[in-house]
């Protein structure tokens, strides 16, 4: 939930600085979205303590219902609206993010993996 908090500082900071005039209601429905996003990951990422999954399995798991909570939940509060197009590029851009993330978490676990298999042979 703490990057909940920090996008939602950093849109309100955007939305002060250029004098944009929102409704309370639709803060809080963007705040709530962003805080249910940041549960789920914070759950979801239990699914990678599942040591009789594969990696591959773990991963596609954590996709697919990284997915299925994302898409429904951004058509409701709105980031997301009901059209063919928006819908494609979002999950497109969801895929692009989630891969991008995914390759940051491999690459530094890697490294990590790394410098402790040279601090076991010293």
């Amino acid at each position: 939930m703490g990057f909940s908090a920090v996008f939602t500082f950093v849109a309100l900071t955007i939305m002060m600085l250029q004098d944009v005039q929102v409704s309370v209601s639709i803060i809080w429905m963007n705040m709530l979205g962003s805080m249910v996003m940041g549960i789920y990951f914070g759950v979801s990422s239990m699914i990678f303590d599942v040591d009789h999954w594969s990696p591959l399995k773990q991963t596609t798991i954590h996709f697919l219902l990284s997915i299925s909570v994302w898409l429904p939940l951004a058509m409701l509060i709105g980031w997301l609206p009901f059209n063919v197009i928006p819908i494609i590029v979002g999950i497109g851009s969801f895929i692009v993010v989630y891969v991008i993330f995914w390759s940051g978490s491999y690459f530094y676990f890697k490294r990590l993996e790394h410098e402790m298999n040279q601090s076991v042979k010293r």
